[in-house]
């Protein structure tokens, strides 16, 4: 063990002695060979071999920039509007209709489909046909752009890209019509069986709609006898209501402290015994009472899970109702991704379209692309959590309405381990094998590596496993003489989650690359631009915890902490400053004299506003969808 730590220490000592030394006298005493090498190995991806003291240069120095890039080639953008030529014939407009048929699809119809899946409407398979409209019409542009136009980009990623993710709408699609097929076949299975009549409405609904039919026609007598879904909103209002009118005079911050009991709507077992041999001596069994309230296969008689009507220790039935439920997670998740997909599709399409990201500029762009992207869509994601998506998950500042599912934080917490353990090993591309380790790679593998440990923590703080083990200290030294078979109350925080560390992450990276090292003075204010964008996001988020700390959320409504929709707006507005301040774009701003930090800016602001109000619109759509097709429910005030 002394050895393993002296092992340690000593290049820890040499690197503290090497650091502590005055770069500055020593430079003199290298040759001119062995000055190359130390700014080499020391260089930075956008410095060029500057040394990381020296102040940043304010104009551009194309001599410099040439000796380590080739010159900017021709691009489909030069020859169709920069440096068009006359006498040639040129089609933008086909590239135009391409740009809007693919947004249509990807960011209008795909959204809009899902909505309406969500809620299993009847024009769902419209949204289905419209999106394959959009997308035949926009790769038929481009396939005629591209044939009217030479060849500007070899080795150009955004066509197969988008093939391969077209591929994936098909099976997606093919999925879809097959569960279709196989709920017809079903449908017509029970009709033969004699377990339901046909009926058009019946068909519809089953068939199209995938919507089970609760009550066979023939069977009229099982009405009052139906199983249905406990009015848990109803519910919880009276109990509201009541507790409200129970202390009437006390102030309003004591009676928003104090905790509300869960609904209990479930069956005791004595009653639910006699009630059900009651219930199955007067009528029967038959088809239509495998769904009834007490029937011996039915899911709340049989104390199982709303997904399988077996008995229990079924393990071949358990195992089906996982399998599908993992199908429906599954299908879900690729459904979403397409959105997702169509936003790197964009990103791609820019840069071919501009001619961007070749050679040695490859690894810098797609690091500022994919990172400013995640971010991007991560504010998009909170901003669609403060409008009050995934409140079912009570991911919307609330409680949630339903069984407890993993918090946000968790899975915030989550992608921030999956970031840093793949980053980590990404940063040293394209670094041959034996080369030293550069100044610019430790900077950006030690905040990978603080995202992976970081986010450890934060899944760990999220285990309720974990906070039970935490805190058995506190219940342990309760004296033996003082225990009581009674539940130890919890403090009111515990209602919700209370985890800084995705914020502090993101804080602290947007802190260091405030400050991170770049050859011109423009490359740096846009890089602290961004850094302390992220670093306000990560300041509002913990204003959010700490006025949910003081009044912890009691409803299953979305709560709207007003902190959230300022720290969503920083995040999305941070991803993609960062996303303008790769090397080529600020080098090609400073050519063409828009080197201006205020333009790059209220650029950022206006794209974000406009992605908030697509936010907002598809939000908004979905719960439209969801009142027109669900119980309206009454609300009252809490103050």
């Amino acid at each position: 063990m002394r050895a393993h730590w002296s092992a340690l220490l000593v290049p820890a000592l040499a690197v503290a002695f090497v650091a502590a030394a005055p770069h500055d006298a020593a430079l003199p005493e290298l040759g001119e060979p062995a000055y190359h090498t130390l700014v080499s190995r020391d260089g930075h991806g956008h410095g060029h071999g500057h040394n990381h003291h020296a102040a940043p240069l304010l104009e551009l120095n194309e001599t410099e920039v040439l000796m380590y890039h080739s010159p900017t080639p021709p691009s489909y953008w030069s020859i169709d509007f920069e440096d068009r030529d006359p006498n040639e014939s040129r089609y933008p407009g086909l590239m135009g209709l391409h740009i809007l048929f693919m947004g249509l699809a990807f960011f209008g119809a795909l959204p809009m489909g899902i909505a309406l899946r969500s809620v299993k409407h009847a024009w769902h398979g419209l949204a289905v046909i419209l999106f394959w409209t959009f997308a035949i019409l926009g790769l038929f542009s481009s396939a005629l752009y591209n044939k009217l136009t030479p060849n500007m980009y070899e080795g150009n990623k955004h066509g197969p890209h988008g093939y391969f993710i077209l591929l994936l709408a098909s099976l997606v699609s093919i999925v879809d019509f097959i569960a279709l097929i196989g709920r017809t076949f079903a449908y017509v299975r029970s009709i033969r069986a004699g377990e339901q009549r046909f009926s058009v409405k019946s068909c519809w609904n089953t068939i199209v709609l995938d919507r089970e039919e609760h009550i066979s026609a023939s069977n009229g007598e099982y009405l009052g006898l139906v199983a249905e879904e406990p009015e848990e909103m109803d519910a919880a209002e009276l109990k509201a209501r009541e507790f409200e009118e129970a202390s009437p005079t006390e102030p309003i911050h004591v009676r928003r402290a104090h905790f509300v009991e869960p609904i209990n709507t479930s069956v005791p077992d004595e009653d639910h015994h006699e009630t059900a041999q009651w219930a199955n001596s007067v009528y029967p069994q038959s088809a239509a009472s495998e769904r009834t309230l007490f029937g011996v296969r039915s899911p709340r008689g049989s104390q199982h899970s709303e997904e399988t009507l077996a008995e229990p220790g079924s393990w071949g039935s358990n195992k089906t109702s996982y399998l599908k439920r993992a199908g429906r997670i599954a299908f879900g998740t690729a459904e979403r991704g397409l959105v997702f997909a169509g936003l790197a599709q964009v990103l791609s399409g820019i840069v071919d379209y501009t001619g961007g990201c070749r050679e040695n500029y490859v690894n810098g762009c797609l690091a500022h692309l994919i990172k400013g992207a995640i971010f991007w869509c991560y504010g998009l994601v909170t901003f669609a959590r403060f409008l009050g998506s995934f409140s079912e998950f009570g991911w919307a500042w609330n409680r949630a309405p339903a069984r407890d599912y993993p918090s946000a934080e968790f899975v915030e917490s989550l992608v921030i381990f999956l970031y840093g353990i793949s980053n980590t090993w990404m940063e040293r591309f394209g670094a041959k094998p034996g080369d030293p380790f550069t100044t610019k790679q430790v900077q950006h593998i030690s905040i990978a590596v603080m995202f992976w440990f970081a986010g450890l923590v934060g899944m760990g703080i999220e285990s309720r496993r974990l906070r039970r083990w935490l805190a058995s200290g506190s219940t342990a030294a309760v004296p033996k003489s003082a225990r009581t078979q009674e539940a130890v109350a919890e403090p009111p925080s515990y209602i919700a989650s209370f985890n800084p560390f995705p914020a502090l992450c993101i804080g602290i990276t947007g802190a260091a690359m405030s400050a991170h090292f770049q050859t011109y003075l423009f490359q740096v204010q846009i890089h602290a631009l961004w850094g302390y964008l992220l670093s306000g996001f990560a300041v509002l988020r913990c204003l959010t915890y700490f006025f949910l700390w003081l009044g912890p959320p009691r409803s299953i409504l979305p709560s709207r902490p007003p902190t959230e929709a300022l720290a969503s707006f920083f995040l999305a507005c941070g991803g993609l400053v960062f996303m303008f301040s790769t090397e080529e774009v600020t080098l090609a701003a400073m050519r063409k004299g828009h080197d201006d930090v205020m333009m790059f800016l209220n650029v950022a602001v206006a794209m974000t506003c406009l992605a908030f109000c697509w936010t907002m619109g598809v939000v908004a759509f979905k719960g439209w969808l969801k009142s027109k097709t669900h119980a309206t429910v009454k609300f009252h005030s809490s103050a």
